[in-house]
């Protein structure tokens, strides 16, 4: 799976989250939540990842 920063993946807890760094080929910060007055700055690892739902074009 490619991941790449700020695309909106899924994550297999069922939220979805935007990359915003990428750590090591595995490793990934991500904001989950739904606009910024609630965002949560969480790590997540490939493992936790089930899809990538959109690319940042």
């Amino acid at each position: 799976m490619r991941i790449e920063e700020y695309c909106e993946v899924l994550l297999k807890d069922g939220r979805r989250a935007c990359i915003v760094e990428i750590l090591s080929e595995k490793d990934f910060l991500a904001d989950v939540g739904n606009g910024p007055e609630d965002w949560d700055n969480v790590s997540v690892t490939i493992d936790d990842i089930d899809s990538v739902i959109r690319y940042n074009e």
